[in-house]
């Protein structure tokens, strides 16, 4: 091959003998031949390295050996030992569509505005069955969101944009696009296209399979990228409403689980941030201020809250408007409304909901669990199913239900009545957090859990 490749494409392999061929194999098939193929054999303990042998004699084909960086590691040393304009990483296990390399690039040469582009593709099962098709509707014309990235895999992006963003993050111990996703989206445009071009083999031992890890490493992400942009804004305020009457049970704040009451507990996760200005807890009962004054958190204030805004019937926005007005009067704050009812919700849960907002420049944020059992709405012919299962599907028929846990919003929307504005975004939660106390038969069980779990310990 003369001269330098327009694309270089680089595996990471560990301990995928059985789907490495069929991945090379894929990267030879391609209509373009402008490429090298980078492989990273990062210390597999299976017959990997017996597979990627076979490939040494292709001049086109450059073979590592590393031990145990892991998938960031991987992906930066792949960005230093490229030497194509365009970078796309192939897990081990996914397969090139023959067309991608082609398609991808030219969208790049076309358009030298975006920074990354990157395909639809089709989802496999371990056997390589087709099960559906991955469908994320047009950047910028059906899809306005920000807070979807891609696929981290099989995604294209201009090796030089790469490097001045400083590569991938080696600490977080995950990698799945959102690091590159958040740093790339202020400063440079991405892109997408519509067409199917490669195979994303779903099974359980797959190298970017670790949830958890993801999971996390994103809230990481997503902190110190907030961080930054809430600089010199605010104030940021935590609520946390209770009432006298209409619960199941007559002040239910005071209401005890493994020896904390509800807002003990409510409060405590509140105080567990710092980046809360002020944490006001509301009540009709001045006999919560009691509890209050247990903490020795100095942003803590209690706030007398007039009977008639705690009716069931009655949105909570107008307590949260009465807060305003005292400890935010301009509204150009944001307000976290943390709820007794659940008191399994988490320090790093409610932190998430501001910086997902922050980021997003979003009017509120809400926790939310994908559905997946059937969900049906009444039609003129019967029953409807929202959320079928479908071979071509998109990010937009995922169903979601709100947590009811939660909710962060900017400050100014209470005085409308309102906790939701026009933009509001959504991320998962774990779904123990969403468990909500609102019957003697939950509080049991909130005790059994709590307990289990050891928390308060």
């Amino acid at each position: 091959m003369s001269g330098e490749p327009k694309v270089s494409v680089y595996i990471a392999a560990r301990n995928c003998a059985k789907y490495v061929e069929a991945a090379i194999e894929s990267v030879l098939r391609q209509s373009m031949p402008d490429w090298e193929l980078l492989v990273y054999d990062d210390k597999s303990t299976d017959a990997t390295p017996k597979v990627l042998d076979l490939y040494r004699g292709d001049p086109r084909i450059r073979i590592f050996r590393t031990n145990g960086k892991g998938l960031p590691g991987v992906c930066n040393l792949a960005c230093g030992e490229a030497r194509g304009r365009y970078l796309i990483r192939l897990d081990g296990d996914d397969v090139f569509e023959e067309n991608i390399l082609l398609v991808l690039s030219n969208y790049l040469d076309s358009n030298s505005d975006v920074a990354l582009v990157f395909p639809d593709y089709y989802l496999i099962d371990a056997q390589g069955d087709f099960i559906s098709l991955g469908r994320t509707p047009r950047l910028f014309e059906r899809n306005h969101a920000t807070d979807l990235p891609p696929n981290g895999a099989c995604t294209m992006i201009r090796r030089d944009v790469l490097l001045e963003c400083g590569g991938y993050r080696e600490d977080l111990g995950a990698q799945d696009g959102f690091d590159l996703w958040t740093k790339l989206r202020g400063a440079h445009r991405s892109a997408n296209v519509n067409l199917p071009l490669f195979y994303y083999r779903r099974h359980g031992d797959n190298l970017t399979n670790d949830h958890g890890r993801i999971f996390y490493a994103r809230r990481e992400i997503k902190r110190e990228m907030a961080r930054e942009a809430m600089r010199g804004q605010g104030p940021y305020l935590a609520v946390i409403p209770c009432r006298r009457n209409y619960d199941f049970a007559q002040d239910l704040w005071n209401e005890r689980i493994n020896g904390h009451t509800l807002l003990d507990i409510a409060i405590k996760t509140c105080a567990g941030t710092e980046i809360y200005d002020q944490i006001i807890v509301s009540c009709d009962n001045p006999e919560a201020e009691e509890t209050v004054r247990r903490h020795a958190d100095p942003r803590l204030r209690f706030h007398l809250r007039d009977p008639r805004d705690t009716i069931r019937s009655r949105s909570v926005a107008h307590t949260l408007d009465a807060i305003a007005r005292i400890y935010d009067p301009e509204g150009r704050g944001v307000t976290t409304l943390n709820y007794i009812h659940t008191p399994f919700v988490g320090t790093q849960t409610l932190e998430e909901s501001v910086f997902t907002l922050v980021l997003n420049g979003a009017d509120s944020s809400y926790g939310v669990e994908k559905v997946i059992s059937p969900v049906f709405r009444r039609n003129a012919h019967g029953f409807e199913m929202l959320n079928p299962r479908r071979e071509f599907a998109s990010d937009f028929d995922t169903v979601y239900i709100e947590s009811c846990a939660f909710v962060t919003a900017r400050s100014r929307l209470f005085a409308t009545g309102a906790l939701s504005g026009p933009s509001v975004v959504n991320f998962l939660i774990p779904g123990d957090e969403s468990f909500i106390i609102n019957s003697q038969r939950a509080l049991e069980m909130a005790r059994v859990i709590y307990k289990d779990k050891g928390a308060g310990q």
